[in-house]
């Protein structure tokens, strides 16, 4: 049996001594015994809610991530935090949480930690946000620490095929042009979510939990089982045995979250024709850890990574077809056999990647995953943009796309309302660029996702006829030619703030350029004549987030990060 020496442990400031007796009084309320207070506390957070069915399996999941931590002599403490959910919050002013939550959750979570003095920390998510947010709490506060995703959806069948929720927003878009119908939009929503589990293609969520695995914070396979598969609680009772192993050997988030492991997590993004939004959250984890790894050091990686999944919304699979193919450690396997992945970084396993890898086998009888030597296309599904339009960057996902250029005339708007109104009305020809701006961090505030207007453009088969552009964000689930992220953003006078109708716009996806045909002399002149807008927002958490957020090319942060700290939680 381990002995945990809990004078070198946080939760000595509520357990040990006399003079601690009122706080152990109330652990003694709750029904634990003198041993239980004796053992490290371990908490364990869910992201559970009845918001969405990215949520609902979660808390059953957190039972058995208890059990495991009981086993290995802690005493499990589940708590849960929020989440926005992105699919509901979609295409009206509620998307404006959706980020900010992301800082929620890493905050709540941190808070209570730090409130109740826990040794440990799991945490069990499922929902876009919910993943790097509770991945950033950990590192922030560098307990040993163990991430493991709820799991995915499993696909609708319509027509004899696999859908998403992706299908209905591009359904919605195909309703408006005339193509299909209200009754079979109707059978179309009434099919697509058939199950617990988060959205079902590499959009943000799945893509977050390939992260998870791919950076070391999550058990080997953990990522893939669906949600409503008992198999899920086997990982979730692995985690709470594993975090009280890392307690043991003192291996903390910091020790796994290195440079190296966040350019392991890009490598797998663009492996897997991954949501852009890990172009936000990557750097959001690098600030935690006290080093600068922005939007364009992810976008170098994806450059030089083989695009081998075919999964949707690009290609035709979903995550339970990854899962079933062989999974993220199968993927891993073969990207580290051709050089793209450092073998050396260690993990939640207690062993290094290299070490996990050892005895995985590439499937052959499977259509989902391809070798490194035999891609869908020989770099990754995202590449990242500069120009004069976007000198601090910008991204494009161009997994799926048939054309990797795109030069059209600006069609701007100052909301993604107004936007959505004039793509609905069929406001727009071939060859424009639809513009969406003050919809960056600051701006929205919040950053908005475009899933709403990216899919009536696809649904109306306008996908590769016209191009769109925003200081915004997309959703993972986002295909056509859609530029995101432009910094800086229209709030704080970024050039995108300074276009007008007419522009002529220049998109490169494969020199990895974006400019509009206006000399410098003319972007100074309009700069001048340039006046700020005011925030929407004069209270609350939105008002409270605009004055604090920074820029999207290195992640959005809401603090300095480690390069500030005074002193590491984990040490108190």
């Amino acid at each position: 049996m381990p002995r945990f020496n809990k004078k070198k442990l946080p939760s000595r400031h509520t357990s040990l001594g006399p003079d601690k007796a009122p706080q152990r009084s109330f652990y003694y309320a709750m029904k634990l015994t003198e041993k239980d207070v004796a053992k490290p506390f371990v908490g364990v957070v869910s992201t559970w809610n009845e918001a969405a069915p990215c949520n609902i399996a979660l808390m059953r999941q957190a039972q058995s991530v208890k059990k495991g931590v009981s086993a290995s002599h802690g005493t499990p403490r589940e708590f849960c935090t929020i989440t926005v959910t992105d699919g509901i919050a979609m295409g009206h002013e509620g998307m404006k949480s959706s980020l900010i939550s992301r800082e929620v959750i890493a905050d709540s979570a941190e808070l209570t930690v730090r409130g109740h003095c826990y040794d440990a920390l799991v945490g069990v998510a499922g929902c876009d946000k919910s993943l790097p947010g509770l991945m950033m709490s950990m590192v922030r506060l560098n307990v040993p620490s163990v991430f493991i995703y709820g799991g995915s959806i499993l696909p609708g069948r319509y027509n004899g095929k696999d859908i998403t929720v992706v299908d209905v927003f591009e359904g919605v878009g195909k309703y408006s042009s005339g193509k299909i119908s209200a009754k079979d939009l109707r059978k179309l929503e009434l099919k697509a979510c058939p199950s617990a589990g988060a959205c079902g293609g590499q959009f943000t969520a799945n893509t977050m939990a390939c992260v998870s695995e791919a950076i070391g914070l999550a058990l080997p396979y953990s990522a893939g089982t669906p949600a409503p598969y008992e198999e899920r609680d086997k990982y979730a009772y692995q985690s709470g045995k594993a975090v009280m192993n890392l307690l043991k050997k003192n291996i903390r988030p910091r020790d796994i979250v290195t440079r190296k492991s966040l350019e392991n997590a890009a490598t797998i993004v663009a492996a897997t024709g991954g949501s852009t939004n890990a172009a936000l959250h990557l750097p959001a984890l690098a600030n935690e850890i006290g080093i600068k790894f922005d939007l364009m050091d992810v976008a170098k990686i994806f450059k030089k990574t083989p695009y081998l999944a075919d999964l949707k919304p690009g290609g035709k699979y979903v995550a339970k077809d990854m899962w079933m193919a062989g999974g993220v450690p199968m993927l891993l396997k073969t990207l580290y056999d051709g050089g793209f992945i450092h073998g050396n970084c260690m993990t939640v396993t207690g062993r290094t990647m290299k070490e996990n890898l050892k005895n995985v086998k590439f499937n052959l009888k499977q259509k989902v995953l391809r070798k490194y030597n035999n891609p869908l296309s020989p770099d990754g599904g995202v590449v990242g943009l500069k120009g004069n339009l976007a000198p601090d960057g910008a991204i494009v996902k161009v997994a799926g796309l048939k054309r990797l250029q795109f030069t059209g005339r600006a069609r701007c708007f100052d909301t993604e309302e107004a936007a959505y109104s004039a793509v609905k009305n069929k406001k727009y020809k071939d060859g424009d660029i639809i513009i969406i701006r003050y919809e960056g961090p600051k701006g929205g505030p919040g950053m908005r996702e475009m899933l709403s207007t990216t899919g009536a453009i696809y649904g109306q088969g306008k996908g590769e006829k016209v191009a769109l552009i925003t200081d915004g964000r997309f959703s993972g689930a986002t295909r056509g030619f859609c530029v995101g992220h432009v910094g800086p953003e229209a709030a704080v006078g970024g050039p995108i703030a300074l276009l007008k109708n007419g522009d002529v716009i220049d998109i490169d996806a494969k020199k990895g350029t974006i400019n509009v045909r206006l000399s410098k002399k003319q972007l100074v002149a309009r700069r001048k004549k340039w006046r700020p807008r005011k925030i929407n927002f004069g209270s609350g958490t939105l008002w409270k987030y605009a004055q604090t957020v920074g820029p999207a090319y290195l992640g959005a942060p809401t603090h300095p990060g480690k390069k500030n700290e005074v002193k590491c939680y984990a040490d108190i």
